[in-house]
């Protein structure tokens, strides 16, 4: 076990350490927001120091994050907390197991005849390069199999999933196309649904294209992986192409075991003062505040009526300068660049929705460390939190990301209590059938999600795709060589013609005014 830090210099080190700076340049009352803290970095400390023996929560670093706060928060004299005993013993690695809320979220909105469903939750992506040799990428694929067993595993009637000892992946199939033959591929591969009953999660495909050109075809189906696997498995499959020897061997710490793990470590709801009986009285409580729906955005069609759904893309990039220079004002507000972006998405969402008070969906990578191994594990770590805006009050663009700050970092820190339970107790709260949130804002800045070593094994990152059931926009963001990938993956035939491009502009628009110190002074106009 780690030791807690005691004096201000421990704590000034460890801050420096996960932001990436030189602990000379923290000052004991700098708001360390302000030097690239994030809450992904507080959550990580927060939890190392937890385990160290802390009585400290993520919560509380996140609302003064100051060396000084932090040192008083670790030596205030609260009773130091014991390790918690995250499990009740081994589970049996060839059995069937339970599902995640959200895993189950995705599984039941790819069945037929849903609306927005029948869509399998996939992220598929293109590598472009040349000459790739097939024998070697068939290789590198099996061997990537056999390290990570959820990318092995099978789905069942009853809704569990279930680890076989092979995957039932054909091998490599290999395209000669031509360019235009390429586009008709991409359109059949981008909106396929795995049949992850079979056990069908994860394909690789190869196509050649003229002039020595090649394009590796990948596409996971995301009840095996976020986005943090994602990386992992182009990672390893880069590496295993170089080299198949270089890859190590499997994790010995498994998927079902970090989920009966996680269970223990969250406690029973019904036992007071468990994190998950904490977190579901938080949640309960804030239900008289909440807004029932998400975006009441202008529509073609009702969501009912679509019953096979094809998504696109729209994406805009910000260049490195002005994307550092927005980075910057924005620490000199003590807020977090995907605190800037959650709100100026809410604003454009906001210019555009019938009602100003609406519901976001926000993915939480929430992979808790409770095994040294659960860094290398491919899985789907995702949990899901609500962001509830109101915009009916206008506000000066700083208070506002103020204001959705202190949410998300509030929210996220009850993330014990699943947002599916949330929305099912919103229902029969407010009595109304349509609750949900099918907008989500989904922030990946603290990953390179195709690594290094992929782009140059592999071929760069030129196209991608992703889908989920019962979705109507999903906004992600990536950064791409320093610069800010935003994109929007939306079902087109919900909106009128046109709509998706016009507040994809004007959100880019109202990031790049950011530059300037006067913006965040002023209330937004969306035009």
């Amino acid at each position: 076990m780690t030791d807690c830090p005691t004096t201000k210099d421990e704590i000034r080190r460890a801050a420096a350490e996960v932001m990436g700076v030189d602990a000379g340049t923290v000052d004991d009352d700098a708001n360390l927001i302000g030097l690239g803290m994030d809450s992904i970095r507080m959550m990580r400390l927060a939890g190392g120091w937890r385990r160290a023996g802390a009585a400290v929560t993520f919560r509380e670093l996140a609302e003064d994050p100051t060396v000084t706060r932090w040192h008083a928060l670790l030596t205030g004299g609260r009773p130091v907390v014991a390790e918690p005993v995250v499990s009740a013993g081994p589970v049996d690695a060839t059995a069937p197991f339970d599902l995640t809320p959200v895993q189950r979220a995705y599984w039941i909105g790819r069945q037929e005849g849903m609306a927005l469903g029948g869509v399998g939750c996939h992220a598929y992506l293109e590598l472009d390069g040349t000459d790739i040799e097939p024998d070697r990428l068939e290789r590198a694929v099996r061997r990537v199999l056999e390290r990570h067993e959820m990318l092995r595993a099978r789905f069942t009637d009853e809704g569990r999933q279930l680890i076989q000892d092979k995957s039932p992946w054909p091998g490599l199939t290999v395209h000669d196309l031509t360019d235009t033959e390429a586009e008709a591929l991409r359109s059949r591969l981008s909106h396929r649904v795995l049949d992850v009953a079979a056990g069908e999660v994860f394909d690789v495909q190869l196509s050649r294209l003229p002039e020595g050109r090649t394009r590796v075809h990948v596409n996971i189906d995301l009840l095996v992986a976020d986005v943090a696997s994602i990386e992992l498995v182009l990672t390893d499959l880069a590496r295993a192409y170089r080299d198949p020897e270089e890859l190590p061997a499997a994790p010995a710490y498994g998927f079902a075991q970090y989920l009966q793990d996680y269970r223990a470590w969250c406690g029973d709801p019904g036992t007071p003062g468990s994190p998950a009986a904490v977190a579901r009285d938080f949640w309960r409580a804030k239900l008289p505040e909440l807004p029932s729906p998400g975006p009441k955005l202008p529509l073609a069609v009702p969501p009912t009526t679509v019953t096979a759904p094809r998504f696109s893309r729209r994406t805009v990039e910000i260049d490195p300068t002005t994307w550092d220079r927005i980075t910057q004002r924005a620490r000199e507000h003590a807020v977090t660049p995907a605190t800037v972006l959650a709100t100026a998405y809410a604003e454009v969402l906001g210019a555009w929705s019938e009602e100003p008070r609406f519901l976001l969906n926000v993915p939480l990578f929430d992979r808790q460390p409770l095994d040294p191994a659960v860094g290398e594990l491919v899985a789907d770590f995702t949990n899901l939190v609500l962001l509830a805006v109101d915009l009916t009050e206008p506000l000066p663009f700083a208070d506002r990301a103020r204001t959705v700050q202190s949410q998300l970092q509030q929210n996220a820190s009850h993330a014990q209590y699943s947002t599916l339970n949330v929305l099912q107790d919103l229902r029969r709260a407010h009595r109304d059938r349509r609750a949900g949130a099918p907008v989500v804002f989904a922030c990946n800045l603290n990953s390179a999600f195709v690594p290094d070593v992929a782009r140059e094994e592999l071929g760069e990152w030129t196209w991608m795709l992703s889908q989920t059931p019962q979705v109507w926009l999903d906004h992600q963001v990536y950064k791409v060589d320093g610069a800010l990938v935003l994109a929007w993956d939306a079902v087109d035939e919900l909106f009128p013609e046109g709509l998706l491009t016009e507040m994809l502009t004007a959100y880019d628009t109202l990031l790049r005014g950011l530059v300037e110190p006067t913006a965040w002074q002023t209330t937004p106009v969306i035009r």
